[in-house]
């Protein structure tokens, strides 16, 4: 029976052809630099020419844990190197726009943070630069690559369990934002910073919604401004919808984070085991249970990589098999704006308590 595994397998592989890979250089040398997209390219073959960012003293020690020999003392020196081909943004967001702006203008092809721009008119702006210069764009929600929901996808889309009809991601963990600053002061929280993933997860599946109605709140006494718990309902034409309830304010530690796909002739559910004992975690789970295999029942699917760090090759391997053959990544900032779009709109829910119709593009 695990035979039948192999096509997704086959789907959910994440290796770099040796003809795809490009020297990369890195803006930021925060923690998730450091703990993910260092080592997912070491792992994948990727060279680093170099790091960069505002606190010299934090990327020399990250170069250095990494053995990563250059560190640039400014954006203007990195993008001066001609041997960088692509820079991977990892700032802020109120500073991503700037540095994206001027390095699409030095002809650099980008993998940028999620969310990709503060609105989808900075967004649109950015997408239409980059198609000026003739660069690729991809924006780094890599949630679409772990391997779980990358094989749930690729079930999906060999027909496993029918049309789909629902898919659900129910998170309910703590999270202590005061190790972002800048998260803390957010006015924009929950949804902005962590539920875009699972958004952008479900347009990978099941496409866009026609309109959306949100909730979002606050628990007593939290140190963070914005929303830390929210609900967001998200109807697609005819029956299809989906649900993503997320709350960061779980004191008890019986932490849940899991999903599932139901369709006419069966579901898909999974665990993603990041979430469980955040940034170490545990493997992720995936079970199929199928009337057009059939499967006999739930059947366990061997997932071998986990969100962080593997997943992060995903993103960057799409934009460089984009560049090497023509085409788009599959996390294009062109499609990721349909993503911003949709964020934009349950705020925008969360703000009148009534459901919202996204925009056009």
């Amino acid at each position: 029976m695990l035979d039948v595994f192999a096509p997704i397998a086959a789907a959910v592989d994440l290796t770099i052809p040796p003809e795809h890979r490009l020297p990369v250089a890195v803006v930021g040398a925060g923690a998730i630099v450091d703990v993910a997209h260092l080592p997912a390219y070491r792992a994948a073959g990727l060279e680093i020419t170099g790091l960069f960012d505002l606190d010299t003293g934090k990327a020399r020690a990250t170069a250095r844990d990494h053995g990563i020999e250059r560190v640039y003392g400014s954006l203007e020196e990195l993008l001066a190197d001609e041997r960088v081909a692509v820079v991977d943004i990892a700032v802020a967001p109120n500073a991503q726009p700037g540095i994206a702006r001027t390095a699409i203008e030095a002809g650099k092809h980008l993998l940028c943070q999620k969310p990709f721009a503060p609105d989808a008119a900075t967004g649109r702006e950015l997408v239409d630069l980059a198609r000026e210069r003739g660069v690729k764009v991809a924006v780094n929600q890599q949630l679409r690559f772990d391997e779980g929901i990358a094989a749930a996808r690729a079930m999906v889309r060999a027909g496993w369990i029918g049309e789909p009809t629902a898919m659900t991601f129910t998170v309910n963990i703590y999270t202590d934002w005061s190790a972002w600053d800048w998260l803390v002061a957010s006015d924009r929280l929950e949804i902005a910073y962590h539920s875009i993933h699972y958004l952008d997860a479900v347009r990978s599946i099941l496409g866009d919604p026609e309109r959306v109605f949100c909730t979002g709140s606050r628990t007593p006494g939290q140190v963070a401004k914005g929303e830390t718990r929210t609900m967001s309902t998200l109807v697609y034409p005819g029956d299809v919808r989906a649900l993503v309830h997320a709350t960061h304010e779980n004191r008890t530690g019986d932490y849940e984070a899991a999903f599932r796909i139901d369709g006419a002739e069966g579901a898909i559910k999974g665990t993603l085991g990041l979430l469980y004992d955040y940034p170490h975690g545990r493997p992720d789970t995936l079970e199929v249970n199928s009337r057009t295999l059939p499967t006999d029942g739930w059947l366990p699917y061997p997932v071998t990589t986990r969100w962080l760090p593997d997943a992060v090759a995903g993103p960057m391997g799409s934009l460089l098999a984009a560049i090497a053959e023509g085409g788009e990544p599959d996390t294009a900032a062109a499609d990721n704006l349909r993503t911003l779009d949709l964020m934009d709109a349950l705020y925008r829910s969360m703000r009148t308590g009534e459901s919202e119709r996204l925009g056009s593009f």
